[in-house]
């Protein structure tokens, strides 16, 4: 997670308007719009961490169905998550995204470090259909890790250098 916040704030940092404006690879998203998305990312791990740990302590079941139900509702979900990202790249200033990554990702990183083992191997049903990352069950440690998986592959999306790479 503190390479991804590093990387994240180095990236904005360094990209140029031009950088930000350009089409990402194999997205229908800007760049600026991407960065974003691997911002909400990690949004959505902070908000997926209550859900996770309160199905945990439930049947199986109970998680099952409600993977179920946002399962159904995939099209919308990818419909709000495109546009989101969309409004959310243009919405925020750069500096703004970098501070929430900044707060967003220590605050998972104060989290994780409190979480008592058998809190981590708590497991939740996921809806597979929303995030090529999203397993049939994930443990709690599983979706802290998430956020940096959905970061890194969209990483590879951009298509401006890495900040280290400019001159």
């Amino acid at each position: 997670m503190e390479q991804a916040r590093v990387e994240f704030s180095n990236l904005l940092g360094q990209a140029t308007p031009a950088d930000l404006r350009r089409r990402s690879d194999g997205t229908r998203w800007t760049n600026r719009e991407l960065l974003f998305h691997m911002l909400f990312g990690y949004l959505i791990v902070r908000t997926l961490m209550p859900l996770v740990h309160a199905f945990g302590r439930r049947p199986a079941s109970w998680s099952r169905r409600f993977a179920a139900a946002l399962n159904a509702g995939q099209r919308p979900f990818h419909l709000i998550n495109y546009l989101g990202s969309y409004g959310g790249g243009h919405a925020l200033q750069t500096s703004t995204m970098v501070r929430l990554m900044d707060r967003t990702i220590r605050s998972l990183q104060r989290k994780l470090v409190a979480e008592r083992d058998e809190n981590l191997a708590l497991i939740m049903h996921f809806p597979t259909a929303w995030d090529p990352y999203f397993h049939d069950t994930m443990t709690v440690f599983e979706v802290y890790r998430y956020g940096t998986q959905h970061f890194d592959h969209h990483r590879k999306q951009l298509t401006f250098p890495h900040p280290s790479a400019r001159s």
